[in-house]
């Protein structure tokens, strides 16, 4: 965690911008302000924690709501004027009922929307998704959809058409999570390994 006396809170008039950032897909969630207190309360209760500018008190996250922030890490910028708390949201972030203040699709955040979809769908009626018929025939069939999809954006790649690799790719990726989904896996597991060979 942060040392909260590293930080330049006299700098910033005792008050520092706090950026939430999701643990499960990286979007950045919102942005508020905390004072010494306000930090301190977030390290030691595990809940996002920040000053109300409005209010003139501190304000917990999802006090109203319910749609809390779950703490994961909480770091510092190089200048220590700035927080950044990596944090697991419960609901919607805003207060209009959107994941994040911010509305902005950033395309990697996207696979990990992507991936609440095939779960959601996992337990919906097959005659109704694609992705629950497709789980329903097991992990042979989904397996071979992940070959075939590889093959044909491959055999795209080879004749040097770039919209149907596109459109393979698409469809590559779309079966591979549902893959991982069948299996038990995570998106995150495999980011987890590649980051393991890079390190």
């Amino acid at each position: 965690m942060i040392d909260v006396k590293a930080l330049a809170w006299d700098k910033m008039d005792g008050l520092l911008p706090a950026i939430v950032q999701g643990a499960d897909d990286g979007r950045v969630r919102m942005l508020g302000y905390m004072n010494r207190e306000a930090l301190e309360a977030t390290i030691e209760t595990g809940v996002v924690t920040f000053w109300s500018r409005s209010k003139e008190r501190l304000w917990v996250k999802g006090e109203s709501s319910g749609n809390s922030l779950a703490v994961q890490s909480v770091h510092m910028d190089c200048d220590g004027d700035a927080i950044l708390i990596i944090a697991d949201p419960a609901g919607p972030t805003c207060h209009k009922g959107m994941d994040s203040c911010f509305a902005v699709d950033v395309a990697p955040h996207f696979l990990a929307r992507l991936e609440a979809v095939i779960a959601e769908r996992a337990g919906a009626d097959p005659e109704d998704s694609y992705t629950a018929r497709l789980l329903a025939k097991g992990t042979k069939r989904v397996a071979q959809k992940v070959g075939e999809e590889g093959v044909e954006a491959a055999l795209a790649a080879t004749v040097g058409d770039t919209e149907e690799l596109t459109n393979e790719a698409a469809d590559l990726l779309y079966h591979l999570l549902v893959l991982l989904k069948d299996q038990g896996l995570a998106l995150a597991d495999v980011t987890a390994e590649l980051q393991r060979r890079h390190g």
